[in-house]
């Protein structure tokens, strides 16, 4: 063997896929089994699929699909960062990904799919986000980078975000001096002012036709 030639990698760890390999310069060739390399480099947490194979004369090729980090999940004081799947990809060297949503709750991971795929068609909602809490096993709270707080429903999640960004394209609604935006009824938007007072909000409201 010659050469190993790796396409596709981006945070997998280089020294752990060399020793998964364990196969050395100037080694024959056949002596390496590329379907045991395969199942070995996708027990990597980075790696969704493997490809590999021989390339006479002498090159052992290695194709990967990594996971894509989607956010940082964080539950019993530890952080770690995992993709769209919910599935844990490391809890080291996160400081990459510190602007990645925060995801709180022993079982956020595997309700955060539906919410991330919300988000992504919502930009007016996603990039003022800061961090998502999973609450009473049903529901999500948004904490926003300014600290209002959005309490999403435990339904039809994916309209409610429809008509908070249209209330933001509308009206700025993120951008007042709230505490509170309450997304749980269906033909309403409940705030709650800095002081305290509460309050529906009905500028560019039509009933449900949102």
């Amino acid at each position: 063997m010659q050469n190993i030639l790796v396409e596709g990698r981006i945070n997998s760890d280089a020294d752990v896929l060399k020793a998964l390999i364990n196969i050395e310069r100037g080694d024959p060739i056949f002596a390496f089994d590329p379907k045991d390399a395969k199942s070995l480099i996708e027990r990597i947490a980075w790696v969704k699929e493997a490809h590999v194979e021989r390339r006479l004369p002498g090159t052992i090729y290695i194709g990967l699909v990594e996971r894509k980090p989607v956010a940082l999940w964080q539950n019993k004081k530890k952080i770690r960062v995992i993709d769209s799947e919910g599935v844990t990809l490391t809890d080291r060297r996160i400081e990459p990904f510190k602007d990645l949503i925060i995801l709180v709750g022993e079982s956020a991971p595997q309700h955060a799919p539906d919410l991330l795929a919300f988000l992504a068609v919502e930009p007016l909602i996603n990039d003022k986000i800061e961090a998502a809490i999973w609450i009473g096993e049903r529901r999500w709270d948004l904490k926003l980078k300014n600290g209002i707080k959005v309490k999403l429903p435990e339904n039809d999640m994916g309209l409610a975000l429809r008509r908070l960004a249209k209330a933001q394209a509308e009206d700025g609604l993120l951008e007042k001096d709230l505490i509170v935006v309450d997304m749980r009824e269906a033909d309403r938007i409940t705030v709650r002012t800095r002081p305290g007072a509460v309050k529906e909000y009905k500028a560019g409201l039509k009933g449900n036709n949102i």
